[in-house]
């Protein structure tokens, strides 16, 4: 436990003020205390743990819509870099969607629900693991990674890319999708939404996309040295959220023109796209995460789970264990 308090001391102001600048007069965090020493700085005591000096460890971070991951991944980053003296580099897999023009031309030869960015097949998962075989090198030179600008729906001038000057300790690579295994031909047949039901009759996009994640995205996710899981309690609550964040976004970008801001219908027609995936992962990533990590309606994290001592003697209160991959 001293080690605990003796991190929390040594962060706390710098989480505290990253916190400050994501609340809103509406939306405040809660339990920040609670949150950071019960929580995050045990799940940064395992990653340091496995990290080692020939190669980088590369952390998944999943979670529907809305639950969190930016804010939880650039806490993280904050301890393992203030307390574990680590170099971490937090990249999205937002930030590698397709441009636009390019998901043009994949709604015009697959299916033009492709055109929405956000499902498998979307995203460049070749400039990915190009980023994934790079920062493994044992000759690691100095380079750009994508960035995306979803208020207007498409990829950043490369001037604005960001840049990766040494090789990192830890990559901690979020999205919604990561960690997601295909479906069966027979779950696949079942429409889940009005979505589906009227723009996807004949199953060219649903099946398209789960071939992706048969494919692609399987060996994507093969690169990660673990997954941990934001799990929220049911999908109504992710359409929820979602809508806080667009009202966000839209507060933040409220004097800027030709923006791509999506109203309350537009972001409910948004969300039925996640959908099939982000239900199947409620079930399949809970398997197959390192870490589970059980949020409530108000998008803080449950105190549950009690989860025996590991390594460290550090007890993370809120936090389910599984079983794909090895945390010890």
């Amino acid at each position: 436990m001293q080690k605990i308090n003796d991190c929390f001391n040594k962060v706390k102001k710098d989480c505290f003020r990253f916190i400050l600048s994501q609340e809103t007069k509406k939306d405040k965090f809660k339990n920040k205390d609670k949150m950071i020493k019960s929580f995050l700085i045990p799940v940064s005591f395992w990653i340091a743990k496995k990290t080692n000096k020939k190669k980088p460890f590369i952390i998944g971070l999943a979670g529907g819509q809305g639950t969190g991951k930016t804010t939880i991944s650039s806490i993280l980053t904050l301890i393992l870099q203030k307390y574990f003296k680590l170099n971490v580099f937090k990249v999205s897999i937002d930030d590698f969607y397709k441009t636009r023009k390019q998901r043009e031309i994949l709604s015009s030869s697959k299916h033009s629900l492709l055109k929405t960015r956000g499902v498998p097949g979307t995203h460049d998962v070749n400039l990915i693991l190009e980023l994934f075989k790079r920062v493994k090198s044992k000759k690691f030179k100095s380079l750009q990674i994508p960035k995306f600008n979803k208020a207007i729906d498409d990829r950043c001038s490369k001037n604005l890319w960001y840049k990766l000057k040494s090789k990192p300790d830890v990559v901690i690579f979020e999205g919604w999708c990561v960690g997601a295994k295909f479906q069966s031909a027979k779950q696949m047949k079942t429409p889940i939404n009005s979505l589906e039901r009227i723009h996807d009759r004949d199953l060219k996009w649903r099946t398209y996309v789960n071939n992706q994640l048969k494919t692609k995205y399987k060996t994507l996710f093969k690169q990660l040295n673990g997954l941990l899981y934001l799990k929220a309690k049911n999908f109504k609550l992710l359409r929820n959220w979602r809508l806080k964040q667009e009202r966000k976004l839209k507060a933040q970008t409220k004097n800027k023109k030709n923006l791509k801001i999506m109203n309350n219908d537009d972001v409910l027609n948004f969300m039925q796209t996640y959908q099939r995936i982000t239900q199947q992962m409620f079930k399949d990533t809970i398997k197959n995460s390192s870490i589970v990590m059980n949020l409530n309606d108000n998008i803080n994290l449950n105190y549950q789970s009690v989860i025996p001592n590991h390594d460290y003697d550090i007890n993370p209160q809120y936090i389910t264990y599984g079983k794909g991959y090895n945390i010890r």
